[in-house]
């Protein structure tokens, strides 16, 4: 009977764990988790960090990458546990697959090929007999040719975790202080969170964009920069007004 450990294992996330998960990333803490039996491309038991947890609620929305990887895969609740497997659990279940893989199909030995043997032809009366008194020559079994075994079909190719598809979102946005973020979608899925971007590489990035969209951009630029030149000199007078309140309270 398999204790406590594997059944956490086999059991995937819970929607307390996910919660719990998503906070610790969002602090900049290291999280680990481990592959279950229902992960799809990627051996059981093995170890990933957390690299994002999207907001959607269900489907493949836990960004992680696997140890000695540098590919990050998406993986749905059930596919992760934080509860670390018993050693040897994974390697102990490799030789029972090969062993399944090698009963699929029976040895090429155990199949014999079919001999067709042609039928006699009906007996002739006594009088047909040769008057040289030789008995008839014998009928010859010809052997029809061994109908081909089917070929094994080839293993359907693992899903790839990392294979994505749909239209690709990229989207910048601004604050009236001159904050740029960027953030990207692959179909409905947030692969990039809003992140902070400086406007200097924005500047640089208009350039190479239509016309139409470089003027936006620039406009967007031109009256941040606006507004921090008024902030900036609002705050100056403001320290001058403190510089003279400080001289005149100054003692001989």
């Amino acid at each position: 009977m398999a204790g406590q450990g594997s059944t956490a294992a086999q059991r995937g996330l819970t929607e307390q764990d996910v919660a719990a998960v998503r906070e610790e990333t969002s602090s900049g803490r290291t999280v680990t988790v481990w592959f279950t039996p229902a992960a799809v491309g990627v051996p059981a038991g093995g170890s990933a960090k957390v690299l994002a947890v999207g907001d959607l609620a269900e489907g493949d929305f836990i960004q992680v990458r696997p140890a000695g990887s540098r590919d990050a895969l998406f993986c749905s609740p059930g596919e992760l546990t934080r509860s670390r497997p018993a050693r040897g659990s994974a390697k102990s279940r490799q030789p029972a697959e090969t062993a399944t893989d090698h009963t699929e199909a029976p040895p090429a030995a155990a199949v014999r090929p079919v001999r067709a043997r042609r039928a006699a032809p009906p007996a002739e009366p006594a009088s047909a007999t040769p008057a040289t008194g030789r008995p008839a020559p014998e009928e010859k079994v010809v052997a029809s040719p061994a109908p081909a075994q089917p070929s094994k079909p080839a293993p359907a190719r693992p899903r790839r975790r990392n294979e994505r598809s749909g239209a690709l979102t990229v989207s910048l946005t601004s604050t009236g202080e001159g904050d740029w973020k960027v953030e990207v979608l692959v179909g409905t899925r947030r692969v990039v969170p809003a992140t902070p971007i400086q406007a200097a590489d924005v500047a640089v990035v208009s350039r190479a964009l239509p016309p139409a969209v470089a003027e936006v951009i620039t406009t967007a630029l031109a009256e941040a920069r606006r507004r921090q030149e008024e902030r900036v000199a609002h705050l100056r007078e403001e320290l001058d007004a403190a510089q003279r309140t400080l001289e005149q309270l100054g003692v001989d």
